[in-house]
């Protein structure tokens, strides 16, 4: 049994990862923000203990590493950390007073795939702010520990997917009308042919693979990994797929890629130049080797289950049409 310090806990995965931790018999301090409700209510929840610390005004000030040191864990899983600066005060103020830190990145870390499944060892090219805020963490943390100081280890998940919020459709980007249109069985324009992919993952595979690699510490420190579903899906794919479920048969059209972005509004136009651009399919052999990740969804079985959820939450209009995916 450890005592586990999750920072960022009531987000996305830490809704699935603390309850696992608890559950496997560790002592759970949750650190957030606030003290708004986690993404999913469990009964676990009453096991752990609250803190409310603000990582942005600690960070900038200096007191939020010493903060999550006083809290004196065995290990920390920080799921929100995204600039090297912020990364150096928590290692230095962990260095020596706790043994293991994972840290959640993102397969944006490798720009554009070049080729597919992409490894945790081929070639970065980081694209944009954030994948290259991102691939800055890692390397530091990295070095971190191989140099033998704090061990840590990173793990880089996919297009989170999930009950709670939106996930990445099939023109890669969160606009919900794309599965209404899905859904009624009207025309959905693509970009190209709909063969570039994206590379989804549930909140609880991700939260599962934080779980593996604290019990495989020993193998992980020094290392990332991917955390995505066993294959990506192509644009086409998943509105295919999607159709389906609802009974229809996708009425796609095909345009260029640009042409398709000056079609629709501003904010969806950039996030599907970003997923687009990208076109991530990631190797996931390397945490199913070294720490026996097994996702349990496939990328249609994570989007259905976010669908679910939005359908139930009546965020989607399906005309009526059952969902059976």
């Amino acid at each position: 049994m450890s005592r586990i310090v999750v920072i960022g806990a009531t987000g996305h995965v830490g809704g699935y990862l603390v309850p696992r931790l608890v559950r496997a018999g560790h002592v759970v301090i949750a650190v957030s923000r606030g003290q708004r409700s986690p993404y999913r209510a469990d009964d676990a929840w009453q096991q752990v203990t609250r803190v409310e610390l603000d990582r942005e005004a600690g960070d900038a000030d200096g007191t939020f590493a010493a903060a999550i040191a006083e809290l004196n864990a065995d290990i920390v899983v920080d799921m929100m950390c995204f600039t090297e600066d912020s990364a150096r005060q928590l290692a230095g103020a962990l260095r020596g007073r706790v043994e293991f830190l994972l840290s959640a990145g993102t397969i944006w870390v490798h720009g554009p795939a070049k080729a597919v499944p992409t490894s945790e060892t081929d070639d970065r090219h980081p694209i944009g702010d954030y994948g290259i805020g991102k691939a800055a963490v890692e390397a530091f943390l990295i070095a971190e520990s191989q140099s033998g100081g704090l061990p840590a280890t990173v793990l880089h998940p996919g297009h989170i997917t999930g009950p709670g919020w939106p996930m990445v459709n099939a023109v890669g980007n969160f606009d919900l009308r794309v599965w209404e249109a899905l859904a009624a069985g009207k025309p959905l324009t693509l970009p190209n042919l709909g063969l570039e992919t994206v590379h989804h993952v549930h909140a609880d595979d991700v939260a599962q693979a934080f779980e593996k690699a604290i019990e495989h510490q020993a193998t992980a420190a020094g290392k990332s990994y991917h955390v995505v579903s066993e294959r990506a899906m192509t644009l086409r794919g998943i509105a295919e797929t999607a159709a389906s479920w609802f009974g229809q048969d996708a009425q796609l059209v095909y345009v260029p890629f640009e042409e398709f972005l000056a079609g629709i509004e501003p904010e969806h136009a950039e996030a599907s130049r970003e997923h687009i651009s990208r076109s991530p399919s990631m190797s996931i052999a390397a945490a199913a080797s070294d720490l026996g990740y097994a996702p349990r969804y496939t990328s249609a079985a994570a989007i259905a289950d976010g669908l679910q959820w939005l359908i139930a939450g009546g965020q989607i209009d399906t005309s009526g049409r059952s969902f059976l995916p």
